[in-house]
């Protein structure tokens, strides 16, 4: 009865303490292609991404009806870091849809401004609010009613101490006429959070804590997973594991008069904690402490990867080629920074096509064989399957008019003809392809089944194309694995390398581009395609997440442009569109939405890429 009654009381005073307003709620995942829009539009770097603001401690005065239900301790506001811009998960400060949804377009327009310069916050925000306004006079509406419902929300100055008074007054003018304040004034309390402005201090982007190889094979993941609904982004910290079994003993031992046997149980990590209960725990943490024990538990809230084992590697074809990697904070090469193995599937068995996939490919063949060029008469050969009549009356003409003539290319032959292009697909095979679509396929079957029916359609057409595998584990080694070569023919051989492809590590995406486009650049044809197939972002365990690789990458393809290359991508990722108009282009790329179909769709997306 008393726990019923307390979470009566709860949920009444923290309804009357809530000033938000939930039914009118925006999402950022509804406005986020909108935001990224508008703020690339405006002049904002291309290479950040739209991404979820943390919630921090505001530290400002807070009601008596607010403290009492234990609310408006925490704020999200924007900002924006080397790699992202940070935008609200939420936003329903406002009574109206309108309202909330203007107060995203307004904070993107301001972070466009921003060029990171360590500055005063109060002095800053106003700097950028005039600026902003000055370069886009259309936004002064939109800005204006913000600021008039703002207001309204904000405690007022006669209900505060002076000091505090005098602060907010200082807070409404630098927003009613902005840069018309110098300067802020001190009080006890910090001000109350101005969602219209860019975070005072926002937290600094803490180091990844990134497991070693050997804690992922070993913390495999054997209990359940669950993954949080909420996409906050919380602020982590990197500790030492607390002793579990030391302790202060407040008693004389002499003084137990009853005894039993010693077990030693660590209870740090409880194996019977209900997932559900800890992801609600996590929820309203702010920062994380994360260590490692070297220990599994049966229930995780993030799933750990397990690593192939190196006994299963291909074979090593050479020692290996140092490849340049571009960073983008000195906007310099940095030379032999990376090494790459060719590496080709020694073990791998010749094999038919697989049952499944022979409908489709007998479809498909038909259909790319009318793509192929008509085969063509080659007239004036020294050898050929008929005689040239043409050339041989000349011959017979001359000789008889008493001319010295030749007796070479006397005949024709009827060969295939060629279309003047090359291919070369490039398959993502890191660790994240061992992730499964549904109850039968993993991604990497899809990738395999693609690079089935890719091979029986180009073979149809007799163009000429390659295809190579690559993953990585830092920048030594970048794996790059030997599927066929512009000079071998399709065979029973290069099918059963392609059905010995498996998830490999992580995906230093820049690397096997550089190297791809290497091979393509050599081939003598008119139109060179490079084809990206790939379920993710470059990633690796150290630098390159993040900025760092998507730079790289984008200058790998850069350089792919400037060899006279075709880049293309083709993804199964449904977050491509955050990043990839940065890497390869609004017209670039394309996300198959349903993996499962893409054996199928690939194809024919080449048949499209390449029609003149």
């Amino acid at each position: 009865m008393e726990e019923q009654v307390g979470k009566i009381w709860h949920n009444i005073i923290t309804r009357m303490a809530n000033s938000r307003h939930p039914e009118a709620a925006v999402h950022l995942e509804q406005v986020k292609q909108t935001t990224g829009i508008l703020f690339r539009a405006l002049g904002g770097d291309s290479g950040l991404q739209i991404e979820s603001a943390g919630t921090t401690r505001h530290g400002a005065r807070r009601s008596w009806l607010q403290r009492l239900a234990g609310t408006n301790q925490q704020t999200e506001l924007a900002w924006r870091d080397e790699r992202s811009l940070r935008l609200p998960t939420v936003v329903d400060c406002f009574p109206t849809p309108e309202l909330n949804r203007d107060l995203y377009l307004w904070l993107t327009a301001l972070a466009t401004g921003d060029s990171g310069t360590e500055q005063e916050w109060f002095q800053k925000n106003q700097q950028l609010t005039a600026q902003t306004l000055a370069i886009y006079p259309g936004l002064q509406p939109r800005y204006e009613r913000l600021v008039a419902a703002h207001l309204k929300q904000r405690t007022h100055s006669d209900d505060l101490p002076p000091k505090e008074a005098a602060q907010e007054e200082a807070i409404r003018n630098a927003l009613l006429n902005p840069g018309s304040e110098d300067h802020l004034p001190l009080a006890k309390h910090q001000p109350q959070p101005v969602p219209l402005w860019l975070h005072p201090a926002p937290p600094l982007a803490s180091a990844r804590i990134t497991p070693s190889i050997e804690d992922e094979q070993n913390n495999s993941s054997k209990g359940k997973s669950k993954e949080l609904e909420e996409q906050h982004r919380r602020q982590a910290e990197q500790v030492t594991k607390p002793e579990q079994d030391r302790g202060l003993v407040a008693i004389r031992m002499e003084n137990i008069l009853s005894w039993g046997e010693f077990a030693k149980v660590d209870r740090g990590t409880e194996e019977n904690e209900e997932l559900d209960q800890a992801a609600d725990i996590a929820k309203e943490m702010e920062q994380f402490s994360v260590t490692r024990d070297g220990k599994s538990t049966a229930g995780r809230l993030r799933f750990d990867l397990d690593l192939p084992a190196a006994e299963n590697d291909d074979q090593i074809l050479n020692a290996g080629i140092l490849l340049p990697e571009w960073d983008y904070k000195s906007q310099q090469l940095q030379p032999d920074h990376c090494r790459l193995l060719p590496m080709l599937a020694t073990k791998a068995e010749a094999c038919k096509l697989p049952d499944h996939l022979r409908k489709t490919a007998k479809r498909l063949r038909a259909q790319f064989q009318a793509l192929a060029p008509a085969r063509t008469w080659r007239r004036g050969m020294p050898d050929g399957s008929e005689v040239d009549l043409d050339a041989y009356l000349r011959f017979t003409t001359d000789r008889a008019a008493g001319h010295i003539a030749s007796a070479d290319g006397l005949y024709r032959d009827l060969q295939p003809g060629a279309r003047d292009l090359a291919c070369l697909l490039l398959a993502d095979l890191s660790l994240s392809t061992d992730t499964w679509i549904n109850d039968q396929m993993r991604v990497i079957d899809v990738i395999r089944d693609s690079l089935f029916l890719f091979s029986e359609s180009l073979s149809a057409t007799r163009d000429s194309f390659a295809m190579y595998g690559f993953s990585s584990r830092r920048r030594d080694p970048v794996r790059f694995h030997q599927l066929k070569t512009f000079d071998e023919t399709y065979n029973p051989q290069i099918r059963g390398r392609i059905s010995a492809i498996k998830p490999g590590y992580y995906t230093r995406m820049g690397a096997a581009i550089r190297h791809a486009s290497e091979i393509l650049k050599e081939q003598p044809a008119g139109r060179r395609l490079l084809l990206l197939l790939t379920d993710g972002k470059p990633n690796d365990l150290d630098k390159y997440e993040g900025r760092y690789g998507i730079e790289d990458t984008r200058h790998a393809i850069n350089e792919a442009h400037h060899l006279g290359l075709q880049p293309f991508c083709v993804t199964v990722d449904n977050k491509a569109n955050d990043y990839l108009p940065h890497l390869f282009g609004a017209g670039g790329f394309v996300v198959i939405r349903r993996p499962s179909e893409l054996p199928k769709r690939l194809p024919l997306l080449y048949a499209r890429l390449t029609r003149s």
